[in-house]
């Protein structure tokens, strides 16, 4: 239950610690999603849907760069945009696609290690560590930490604050659109309207909630990612707790976790700021 969160949480992470606002996490995992089963349909190879669906939300996200970076728009707008875009574009395209309302045919699913584990599972938790030491062990890295607490003294002292922005977003997108990719073709093997329910959102909770640092997103993502595994086995035990309470139990514990914690995180300084004065 946490490998989508993780991997979405950590695209944001990157996003926001080159100072760039990204909550449109919810829009990417949709397109994501969507383009990995289509893409996995008409290929044959849930591997090249797993391409293409990665592909495509990085190309949603070059929409959210352009609109933030370079015309300098509202960047909680942008975001908005794009969740508005990751509800609508899937369901348009499967009834343009596939004659269907509300799900798509189904796929081949990605190959399962032993005991069932999805091979994205691993790869979601190998992608802390590889997060934590582009940033804060190599060149690269710290330019986006730089870009992202101080951008106009990083930009006069030579470092290319937009494309660092740029590669970062992107990058989200791309993280987004597998763990978008990981609930249609590796958790189950179809695409349905609005399959992420939300996790976009719990995704951003679990960065804030981390402190924007990549081993915080991590427990913080494993958490949610306990609360959504609760919900499930509550439902299927039949505890004598009220359904919706059961339904809603993921996000109410979202809304404790950051409402009790969150006063501590610290956001990076240059968060929502342009390199250079307009």
């Amino acid at each position: 239950m946490a490998t989508p969160l993780i991997f979405a949480a950590m695209g944001g992470l990157l996003s926001e610690r080159s100072g760039v606002m990204n909550i449109a996490l919810e829009g990417l995992m949709l397109i994501g999603a969507f383009s990995a089963a289509a893409g996995a349909h008409y290929t044959g190879s849930p591997y090249l849907g797993l391409l293409i669906g990665a592909v495509a939300a990085g190309l949603t996200a070059i929409i959210h760069a352009v609109w933030c970076i370079t015309l300098r728009g509202d960047q909680i707008v942008a975001g908005t945009a794009l969740n508005l875009l990751g509800i609508g574009v899937p369901a348009f395209l499967l009834q343009r696609l596939f004659g269907t309302a509300g799900r798509s045919p189904a796929v081949d699913r990605l190959p399962s290690l032993t005991s069932g584990l999805n091979v994205l599972v691993p790869a979601a938790f190998l992608l802390a560590p590889l997060v934590f030491y582009f940033l804060f062990r190599t060149k690269p890295g710290l330019r986006v930490l730089a870009a992202g607490e101080h951008p106009r003294a990083a930009e006069s002292v030579g470092v290319a604050v937009d494309r660092y922005r740029y590669a970062c977003v992107i990058a989200s997108g791309v993280l987004g659109g597998i763990g978008g990719a990981f609930l249609s073709i590796g958790d189950v093997s179809f695409f349905t309207t609005n399959m992420t329910n939300g996790r976009g959102f719990i995704a951003l909770a679990a960065m804030v909630f981390g402190n924007w640092t990549p081993f915080g997103t991590l427990g913080a993502a494993i958490f949610f990612g306990a609360a959504q595994a609760v919900q499930i086995q509550a439902q299927a035990t039949g505890v004598p707790v009220s359904k919706e309470l059961i339904i809603a139990l993921p996000y109410l514990l979202t809304l404790v976790a950051l409402t009790g914690l969150v006063r501590n995180s610290t956001p990076p300084a240059g968060l929502g700021r342009h390199a250079a004065a307009d």
